[in-house]
């Protein structure tokens, strides 16, 4: 329960804003060995980001072997591609209220290993999936039914890993400890650009069509017992109080927080678009629209990828300091003024898709390092995972999974120019939500 309903006077600087309810102060310390808490979270949840990014950066290969061809169009195969990919943005929001209902319940840690577990099954799924010359249309079919596995399991592992990541850490720190939801999402996302990079490079077209795309899929079934291993080490952070409370029904945070599930939305909504057009979508949309060489995207790509991974904990620590809305702000008006220049600005130039990767990565930073914070930050700790989870996944698969299926559809039908606006619309809707936000960077944490 929360503090106000169980009597507690929450102090007068207290009171949570955003939930409507009492905060009372930390009475439970985060657990010790911080770092250890810090690797056994993004470790794990590199393994599951490497495994979901896979498929985006191998897209176009999934498309000739999976997906018959289409004499009339030759972009039909991938947007097949990329709606697979958004069918398993769906399975998202489902995840993230089963997988946060076993966080709420049964503790962070379990949900987490059960996450690793599912997301590397499905992912040896999608490397052992037949060729549509082989099996016929059984071979779509298998890989819908991984992507919706990846998808449960990456709508868990999020609403899991962001409330461990934030109930892990000490005072003042919890924009840093947030940041490394997304340190460990862009190694993962790294890895697999790496990989892929690796592949297209040594490896002829012949060669990858026939079995080299499969290898990066393999490898992560691999990695995420790894990973499974490390997270059995992690220390629990929910709370023996909420541990001995009665648990939580599946629907009670929809229930019974209903404004806040609405606003973990509109937080939500524009950045999510700006972060899968960014750093999964740009390297295709450079390819379709300007001509870059396939090599040079991947590889521009990997390179602000990185520059990306470090941002996070230093834009974290800012957040500390100074609050979460004013980089918020930042992100989401930059995004609104900025995407059509930046976007339309391409051309066949590596330097060029270069330089706008890592110029949308400065901006985007205000949203992604921060983004684990303000959402755990806005639920009380008996539901507070599968609170973030449902709305958050929902969010993503509506405007995130469906970046990359829109901006090839508009390149389909002729207005490949609209696809800019569109980002940049969305983003100016989630500012007119964080001016509206509550500052909860310097309050303390329900635990």
């Amino acid at each position: 329960m929360t503090a106000s309903r169980q009597g507690r006077h929450a102090p007068e600087s207290g009171p949570d804003a955003a939930t409507g309810e009492g905060a009372h102060a930390d009475a439970v310390a985060p657990p010790a060995r911080p770092v250890r808490q810090l690797f056994a979270a993004s470790v794990g949840n590199a393994v599951e980001w490497y495994d979901w990014y896979t498929y985006t950066f191998l897209a176009t290969y999934i498309a000739s072997q999976i997906f018959p061809k289409s004499a009339a169009n030759s972009l039909v195969p991938l947007l097949s591609t990329f709606a697979v990919f958004a069918v398993g943005f769906f399975m998202r929001p489902v995840g993230g209220l089963l997988m946060g209902a076993v966080a709420d319940r049964s503790g962070r840690r379990a949900a987490l290993t059960v996450t690793i577990l599912l997301m590397g099954g499905s992912s040896l799924l999608v490397g052992l999936t037949p060729t549509y010359a082989a099996a016929g249309v059984l071979a779509p079919v298998i890989l819908v039914v991984a992507r919706l596995l990846q998808g449960l399991s990456v709508g868990g592992e999020f609403a899991a890993s962001t409330t461990f990541l934030v109930e892990s850490a000490g005072p003042g720190r919890r924009g840093l400890f947030s940041s490394f939801q997304y340190v460990s999402t862009t190694i993962g996302q790294l890895v697999a650009s790496g990989v892929a990079a690796l592949l297209v490079a040594n490896l002829t077209s012949a060669t990858m069509d026939s079995w080299g795309w499969r290898v990066p899929f393999v490898l992560g079934a691999l990695l995420s017992l790894v990973g499974f291993w490390v997270r059995r080490g992690a220390r629990e952070t929910r709370s023996e109080e909420q541990a001995k409370a009665p648990r939580p029904g599946l629907f009670e945070a929809l229930r019974r927080h209903p404004r806040q599930s609405l606003l973990i939305c509109g937080i939500t909504a524009g950045g999510t678009l700006a972060y899968y057009t960014w750093t999964s979508y740009l390297p295709t949309y450079a390819e379709l629209n300007a001509g870059v060489d396939k090599a040079d995207a991947l590889l521009a790509g990997t390179l602000s990828l990185t520059f990306f991974a470090v941002l996070q904990p230093l834009t974290g620590l800012v957040s500390d300091r100074f609050g979460r809305k004013p980089l918020l702000l930042m992100f989401g008006i930059g995004f609104a003024v900025l995407s059509v220049p930046l976007l339309r600005a391409l051309d066949d130039s590596f330097v060029t898709l270069l330089l706008v990767q890592c110029a949308g990565m400065i901006l985007l930073s205000g949203f992604t390092a921060i983004s684990a914070a303000v959402n755990a930050e806005t639920f009380p700790a008996r539901v507070r995972a599968a609170g973030i989870g449902f709305p958050y996944s929902l969010t993503v698969a509506l405007f995130g999974g469906t970046a990359p299926y829109i901006g090839t559809l508009f390149k389909d039908m002729g207005h490949a120019g609209l696809f800019p606006v569109y980002v940049a619309v969305l983003c100016l809707i989630s500012s007119a939500v964080y001016l509206r936000l509550p500052e909860t960077a310097h309050r303390p944490l329900e635990r």
